[in-house]
């Protein structure tokens, strides 16, 4: 589903100023990277190579995962390189970004296997689920070696958050089953991030594919921020809500930093950088900003003014509290609590941007509804 599929495209096509056609290959049958830096693709001898370059944190070595065509020789080398058989049939994603990332190439049907059953949206996903199809792995210290050994996928999936390592998926390595760490959490760049899908595209055989459908992704993308960029007023923003006595807000390398500049808004940290990507500050830091923005943007678990307020009674005193411009990107949560803008928001940056910049300059999108974002009323 891109642009054209969703409510408002057509009136979004033809108020954007035209971007150059961005190529994502050169080579049929291969694909390149463009915007994501936390992994590489080469094309040696018929087989792929995938370097992760930083799959735990920014310290860590790389890790490299040599992807030989089913029923083919290893070729010599890369001693050092995980082996996995393509296309891949069978996959267990332990992230609901890795969902995302299957069913933007149409192969939902590979997954036989997730970390929890309740971070799931991809609609064909929740119905093998009910049909029994997809088994419970678990995930962490929950990860069930036994199950997953028994049900020996062709590939597990996991995200590379800091101070893990691969000795934790030993077990499995030893009995055969291929890991591989998938990092997209890195990138700073909406882009960056979506383009991890180019991952899963060299292991299904579907480079063609990714090279069509996110390319137009891409175009999508430039067409917006070039609208949002260009837009006479800067609206005020302020993100999120306090957990635990801290709010937590996008630093200038964050991806969530990106969306707002390419939506045109006034950030008040867009020049300030933080080790962890994330700003952790105080009530009293982000107050004065909160007093006078235009805008309320992911107010956390939030549904309501009345949970805002629950939780501080200082929140309403904020402009955007009071002229009702509040918006949470909670608006496709499913029965079971998954939040799809975590799922498809990933690979669909280009939605994404399209709801920021309805939601900071309707008039330049007036056609455009609403698709992971909704007022907090």
């Amino acid at each position: 589903m891109l642009l054209a599929s969703l409510p408002g495209y057509s009136q979004v096509a033809s108020a954007r100023p035209a971007a150059k056609a961005v190529a994502t290959s050169a080579v049929r049958g291969r694909t390149t990277v463009q915007f994501a830096k936390g992994f590489t693709i080469s094309y040696v001898g018929g087989c792929k190579v995938i370097t992760i370059l930083s799959p735990f944190e920014q310290k860590t070595t790389s890790t490299r995962y040599l992807l030989v065509p089913r029923g083919a020789s290893r070729p010599a080398g890369y001693t050092d390189a995980v082996v996995i058989q393509t296309p891949i049939r069978s996959l267990v994603a332990l992230s609901s970004m890795h969902v995302a990332l299957a069913d933007f190439l149409g192969a939902d049907d590979v997954i036989v296997g997730l970390g929890d059953f309740k971070y799931a949206s991809a609609p064909r996903v929740r119905q093998r689920i009910a049909e029994g199809k997809i088994i419970n792995a678990g995930q962490g210290r929950e990860l069930n070696n036994e199950l997953l050994i028994a049900q020996h996928p062709d590939l597990v999936m996991s995200t590379g958050w800091p101070g893990q390592g691969l000795s934790r998926f030993q077990t499995l390595q030893a009995a055969g089953v291929p890991v591989m760490i998938n990092s997209e959490w890195v990138e700073s760049t909406p882009l960056g991030r979506a383009e991890w899908v180019k991952v899963m595209a060299a292991l299904l055989n579907k480079e063609d594919l990714v090279n069509q459908k996110f390319g137009q992704v891409v175009r999508d993308y430039q067409r917006l921020a070039a609208l949002g960029q260009k837009a006479p007023k800067k609206p005020k923003v302020v993100v999120g809500l306090p957990f635990k006595d801290v709010w937590h807000v996008p630093d200038m390398d964050s991806y969530m930093a990106q969306f707002l500049r390419d939506a045109g808004t006034t950030y008040a940290w867009d020049k300030t950088k933080s080790p962890q990507g994330s700003l952790a500050l105080s009530f009293e830091t982000v107050s004065p900003v909160a007093l006078s923005a235009d805008y309320w943007l992911q107010t956390g678990s939030a549904n309501t003014k009345t949970d805002i307020t629950a939780q501080d009674a200082r929140y309403a005193a904020f402009a955007p509290f009071k002229s009702n411009r509040l918006y949470n990107n909670n608006k496709r949560t499913n029965a079971q609590g998954s939040n799809d803008y975590w799922e498809s928001g990933a690979v669909r940056p280009d939605v994404v941007l399209s709801d920021l910049i309805k939601i900071l300059h309707p008039e330049l999108l007036p056609k455009w509804q609403l698709y992971y974002y909704k007022p907090v009323q």
